[in-house]
Order: structure tokens, then C-alpha cells, then sequence
């Protein structure tokens, strides 16, 4: 038995693969799937979301969104999702340097919460290549 998988965001689709197991980064902490799931619907936090085919992890950045799982399948809608093989590390090296420095630079009308989201985007997106550069 397996899973259907797919990751979609407002502009594309990011994946869309048969899988034997999913983990997710839930609003209240990570959980994982595999065939046969209990349906549910999850809100998903930022974090690094993997799934696996036969001996092969893979992984995906997302951002926000929600998740509904059934026992075939596996339905992400996400704000962002970049697939660790697609992510510019240069990029994300940048984004985490400004955010940080905007952290540490308090303003008026500062959003922290913006800065500290931009900052665990930015980390999650580096977590998530260094898997792609390990495996090869």
C-alpha cells in the first residue's frame, strides 16, 4: 500500500508523487503518515516536511498552510514549498543575515513576528538543502 502525496501552493504545484510515508510539521508538532491514516485536517507550522520512497527521504520546506490526510493520501496546501533540490542556499544564507540583523536593529513599528517567521523560513530552508547536498 502507499500514498499519494501532493504539495501545492498558491502558483504551482510543487509535488505530486506515490510515497510509502509522509512527515509533516503540524501547528503542534510534527506527525507522520502512513497508509491507512485516520482522516484528519491539520494546520501546518514552518518547517521541513519529508517523505519517503522506498529507501529514499525526501524533503520539502514549507511555510504555513494545511494538511488533509485520508488513507490514500496525503493533501498539502502551503504558502510556501520548495523542494530541498530547488532551494538557492546563497538566497537563503542572505534572507537569514537581513532578518537577523532586523532583529537585532528594534525600530518603531517593528514586526517581530515577521523577522522571527523570516528567520525560521530562512533556517528551515538551509536545514533543508544541507539534506539535498548529504545525499549527493
Amino acid at each position: 500500500m502507499s500514498l499519494t502525496l501532493s504539495i501545492v501552493m498558491p502558483e504551482r504545484e510543487v509535488v505530486h508523487d506515490t510515497v510509502d510515508e509522509v512527515q509533516l510539521p503540524g501547528s503542534e508538532g510534527y506527525f507522520g503518515v502512513l497508509p491507512g491514516h485516520t482522516p484528519l485536517l491539520a494546520t501546518l507550522k514552518i518547517g521541513e516536511l519529508w517523505y519517503r520512497k522506498g529507501p529514499e527521504k525526501l524533503y520539502v520546506m514549507i511555510a504555513n498552510g494545511f494538511a488533509e490526510v485520508l488513507p490514500d493520501r496525503v493533501t498539502v496546501l502551503a504558502e510556501r514549498a520548495e523542494r530541498a533540490e530547488d532551494i538557492d542556499v546563497t538566497r537563503a544564507e542572505a534572507a537569514k543575515a537581513r532578518a537577523d540583523e532586523r532583529a537585532r536593529t528594534p525600530e518603531a513599528g517593528l514586526d517581530y513576528e515577521r523577522v522571527r517567521a523570516a528567520i525560521d523560513k530562512a533556517n528551515t530552508r538551509l536545514q533543508v538543502a544541507r539534506h539535498a547536498r548529504a545525499r549527493g
